[in-house]
C-alpha cells in the first residue's frame, strides 16, 4: 500500500516550537537556582505583558479567521487582474497584512496568480505588506506608541504602493 506525500512527511517533522519551549523552561530553571529574586521578577512581568496584550491578540486572531473564509481565491484573482484599479491596490495591501504563516507556502498561489494574468506590481504589494505583522501590533504599539505605530505603518503601506507602481512601470517598458 502506498503512502500519500502527506503521510510520509508528517513523521519528518521536528517540533522546534516544543524544543524552544524547553529551551525558555531549562533558562528559568538556571535563573532559579543562581538568582531566584530575578526569576519571580521577570515571571511576574511575562505575566503582566500577556495579560495586557492577550485581549488584543483574541481579537486580531477572530478577525484574521474571519477574513480567511471571507476572501476567496477566485475574488483575489478577479481583483488582481491586468484592468484592476483602486480595488486591486486596496485587496492586495489588505490580503498582505492579513496573510500569515511561511512566505514559502504563498509563493505557489503567487505564481498560479501571475500565470493567469495578476499584474506583478499588485504582487509586490502584497509581499511588502506582508512584513506588517498583525500580531505583533500590540507590542509594537506597547513599546513605541500608538503614534509611532500608526507613522510607521502608513509609511510601510505607502512604500508598497509606491513600489508596485514602479514595477508595473518597468514591465510595461520590457
Amino acid at each position: 500500500m502506498k503512502q500519500s506525500k502527506d503521510t510520509k512527511n508528517k513523521g519528518n517533522k521536528r517540533p522546534y516550537s516544543m524544543y524552544f519551549l524547553a529551551f525558555v523552561i531549562v533558562l528559568y530553571l538556571v535563573l532559579l537556582v543562581i538568582d531566584q529574586k530575578k526569576m519571580q521578577e521577570s515571571l511576574i512581568l511575562s505575566w503582566n505583558l500577556l495579560v495586557r496584550i492577550l485581549p488584543a491578540m483574541a481579537f486580531i486572531i477572530l478577525f484574521m479567521g474571519i477574513m480567511h473564509y471571507a476572501v476567496r481565491p477566485g475574488t483575489v484573482m478577479k481583483y488582481m487582474g491586468k484592468a484592476a484599479g483602486g480595488k486591486g491596490w486596496f485587496l492586495a495591501v489588505l490580503t498582505g497584512i492579513f496573510s500569515h504563516g511561511p512566505i514559502y507556502a504563498w509563493y505557489p498561489l503567487l505564481k498560479e496568480l501571475k500565470t493567469q494574468g495578476a499584474r506583478e506590481g499588485l504582487i509586490a504589494v502584497f509581499l511588502y505588506n506582508r512584513a506588517i505583522k498583525i500580531p505583533l501590533l500590540p507590542l509594537l504599539i506597547y513599546y513605541f506608541g500608538l503614534a509611532y505605530a500608526i507613522v510607521l505603518l502608513f509609511y510601510m503601506v505607502a512604500a508598497s504602493l509606491i513600489e508596485g507602481v514602479m514595477i508595473d512601470f518597468i514591465n510595461k517598458g520590457a
